[in-house]
């Protein structure tokens, strides 16, 4: 593990602040962190803790660099994020590492993390030549109307422990392409791999000779992070994490007309139709429901089935759960992870308790696995007679539930009714049934799938969802814009001065 760190400049003994290259921030006052291997305890390394004061010197480098960033023409600034792409490729392999040590996700998936973070500089490096705006036909002669777009300021990302580096790289290299300056806090899980980042990124700002593009801040919630909400020197804070803590950014950074762009819960339900083909679905239920242990925002976590193919898809299951293998993620051939907090395994028994109290029947897992490690549990799969409130309240950790209709009408109504609205999917091998599900009253998700599963979403597409998820895009499509603040320009180019709507005023 030691050799690991060194490749990522990783020590046993960690600044938690950077405002890019030679900035690393010493903060004796603050608190030291111990970053923890989910799957063995082991301490992997420690960090201090930034504080107040020195958060407020990240902010302010971060607005100093800001002042000359957005002046650089757009394509220059994509080439800066075409170089953090060529850096990620070269530590692909220790960073993805990194991330299934800290995180405790399976190793393939820590690799396929950081690729995810390579896709995205490329995806950023073309939208910095692609920031368009509209041109709009005047109703007064001689004049011109066009919109554009500006860079909106230094941005706070808060990104959470499960995606603890491609969150960040879909916030940042688009924020960067469009001229903004980021702020980043990491999830107090996971500061490790927030510090081989910057690394990573000091060494492509060294390169230009800049400083203050790409910062680091990592600190307690109620220290840093609220000052980081309520700082009216960041226009918008991209934020990562649950339904409640969501509300609770939103109302303090609306308070000061600030924006926001939240991704949160999800509560994503695969309906399988009668006709779908059960080979397909099963695998991606099988991934989408074990991937990361169950935590991932796009987990799988319902199956409203059919009753005609309810009994074998749920056989089909339970056989494919025996066959998942469970423990250290760094491990060849492992499937599933350790949970990332022992109080996420009694979050999950808690629940577990719920289902049976609630008429449900486990149909396998559902256990702890001491003998593996504190953090380690069962995939369980859980056969409810209804969508009750366990049901329909998301615990982030590996519970599948099973519930069965009759016809799509109900399995469309079982499907929305929940609080969150982020991913969605329908094995069919009928058009009509999953234009159903794709029509304006089908799912209510912001993803909505045919034939896949819920989880692992290219971005190239913008990924967000709607109702208690936040409403939030990032990633692919349009979803810049929200990085960005729109201008709208009308330009006189006649000696006349016409009014809009053919007003006449002091003629």
């Amino acid at each position: 593990m030691k050799s690991l760190l060194d490749k990522l400049n990783v020590k046993a003994e960690n600044p938690g602040a950077c405002t890019g290259p030679g900035g690393w921030i010493e903060d004796s006052q603050g608190t030291v962190l111990e970053s923890i291997n989910p799957a063995t305890g082991e301490v992997l390394a420690r960090v201090r803790q930034a504080t107040a004061s020195t958060y407020d010197r990240v902010v302010e480098a971060s607005r100093n660099a800001f002042e000359e960033w957005r002046r650089l023409p757009a394509p220059k600034r994509g080439l800066l994020v075409r170089e953090l792409g060529d850096a990620l490729r070269e530590y692909k392999e220790p960073l993805g590492e990194l991330v299934t040590a800290e995180m405790g996700k399976i190793r393939e998936e820590g690799l396929g993390e950081v690729q995810e973070m390579i896709d995205v500089c490329d995806l950023a490096v073309g939208q910095s030549r692609m920031l368009y705006g509209k041109t709009m036909h005047s109703e007064r002669p001689a004049h011109r109307m066009y919109e554009q777009w500006h860079p909106l300021g230094p941005i706070g990302v808060v990104t959470a422990f499960n995606f603890p580096v491609a969150v960040w790289a879909w916030n940042a290299t688009i924020a960067a392409a469009c001229g903004d300056t980021v702020v980043w806090k990491p999830s107090s899980e996971v500061p490790l791999t927030a510090i081989a980042v910057q690394h990573i990124c000091n060494r492509v700002l060294a390169d230009h000779g800049l400083q203050g593009i790409f910062s680091l801040v990592i600190g307690k919630g109620r220290e840093v992070g609220e000052r980081l909400l309520a700082d009216k020197r960041l226009p918008l804070i991209s934020f990562t994490g649950s339904c409640q803590t969501g509300r609770h950014v939103s109302e303090v950074v609306a308070r000061r007309f600030g924006r926001t762009l939240l991704e949160l819960g999800g509560n994503n339900a695969i309906i399988v139709a009668a006709d779908a083909d059960l080979d397909m679905a099963v695998r991606a239920i099988l991934f989408g429901a074990v991937g990361t242990a169950g935590q991932r925002c796009t987990t799988t976590r319902r199956i409203i089935v059919h009753q005609s193919v309810a009994e074998e898809l749920v056989r089909r299951l339970a056989a494919a759960y025996q066959q998942v293998k469970i423990g250290n993620p760094l491990e060849a051939g492992v499937l599933m992870g350790p949970l990332v907090t022992t109080q996420a395994v009694d979050n999950m028994m808690q629940a577990l308790e719920q289902v049976k109290a609630q008429g449900g029947e486990i149909v396998c897992g559902g256990k702890r696995l001491p003998e593996l490690g504190e953090r380690f549990v069962e995939p369980t799969i859980v056969r409810m007679p209804e969508q009750t409130e366990v049901v329909r309240r998301e615990t982030f950790a590996p519970i599948l539930y099973i519930l069965a209709f009759d016809d799509i009408e109900q399995a469309i109504a079982i499907h929305n009714d929940v609080p969150q609205g982020l991913s969605s999917a329908i094995f069919t091998t009928n058009l009509r049934t999953a234009e159903r599900f794709l029509s304006c009253a089908g799912s209510d998700c912001g993803i909505a799938n045919v034939n896949i599963g819920t989880s692992g979403a290219e971005i190239g597409g913008a990924f967000g969802g709607e109702k208690e998820t936040g409403g939030g895009r990032e990633s692919g499509s349009d979803s810049w814009k929200a990085y960005m603040r729109r201008q709208t320009n009308t330009i006189n180019w006649s000696s006349e001065l016409p009014l809009a709507q053919g007003i006449k005023f002091g003629e």
